[in-house]
């Protein structure tokens, strides 16, 4: 089995060198169980250095690492581009500010795979979140645990960090959608969960480590810009929602974040 990890890039010179760490160690993981991983970077033509440490670092794939550097229309065109040059019968998305949470997670992604055979088209787990000054202090811990294709009126669908499924559902279902600047994951998970539903199952792992400040946890513009998104994303398929929903998903956040400041 070979997994295609997908990571988009633009002046992530800050960050990306440890999403690379990451990716290697999760190589060497695999190994010994015959699985195959492919990372991909797309790059949107950064001028910080990013190209610099990807160069570095290319030695150390060997021969598993594929790159380009071009402009592209945003990070889910690049995340577009990235899934058609990919080779992997699985495809996941690892952002450029963001690692693994532990060494072994794409190696229990294959293994969930290889044991349901070719009947399941998806699996996803929990992601946490960080500051950027303190990588090793939970500030929200995100569960998809508790995630049903019903609740996707509502905003919710499962931490797309930790969503890896076949690419033949790429292939039937389609890319990310570009009219959706914000938020086309969430559309895609409409798209797949709801009109078009897929086999997919829930993994208890903490898949991914995600700094705040990223593309998808930006200030309170970028938030409305977010909520209209996801608003659109259930019209254009024909599923009803309104404001009162959506606020519903903000006090789950907020029970979220007191969880969390208990437990950790």
């Amino acid at each position: 089995m070979k997994i295609s990890v997908i990571t988009a890039t633009w002046n992530s010179a800050k960050t990306l060198q440890d999403t690379i760490d990451s990716v290697l160690k999760q190589i060497e993981s695999c190994k010994e169980h015959e699985i195959e991983i492919e990372h991909i970077i797309k790059d949107g033509g950064s001028y910080d250095g990013t190209i610099d440490i990807i160069k570095s670092n290319e030695h150390r794939y060997a021969g598993r690492l594929r790159w380009i550097s071009e402009r592209d229309k945003g990070i889910y065109d690049a995340m577009n581009k990235g899934i058609e040059f990919s080779t992997g019968d699985i495809i996941g998305i690892l952002n450029s500010d963001d690692f693994y949470t532990s060494d072994d997670v794409l190696k229990t992604v294959a293994v969930t795979f290889i044991n349901n055979s070719e009947h399941l088209d998806a699996v996803y787990g929990d992601i946490h979140f960080v500051k950027c000054e303190d990588l090793k202090k939970c500030t929200r811990y995100f569960s998809s645990r508790f995630f049903q294709p019903w609740l996707l009126r509502f905003g919710f669908m499962p931490a797309h960090p930790s969503f890896y499924c076949r690419k033949e559902v790429y292939k039937k279902y389609g890319l990310y959608d570009l009219n959706f600047k914000t938020s086309s994951d969430f559309e895609y998970m409409v798209r797949v969960f709801s009109k078009n539903p897929i086999s997919a199952l829930y993994i208890n792992k903490d898949f991914v480590t995600m700094r705040l400040g990223g593309e998808s946890t930006a200030n309170l513009s970028s938030k409305k810009k977010v909520n209209k998104d996801i608003s659109n994303s259930l019209k254009k398929h024909g599923i009803y929602t309104n404001q009162l929903f959506q606020i519903v998903r903000y006090i789950w956040r907020i029970g979220e974040i007191i969880y969390t400041k208990i437990r950790y």
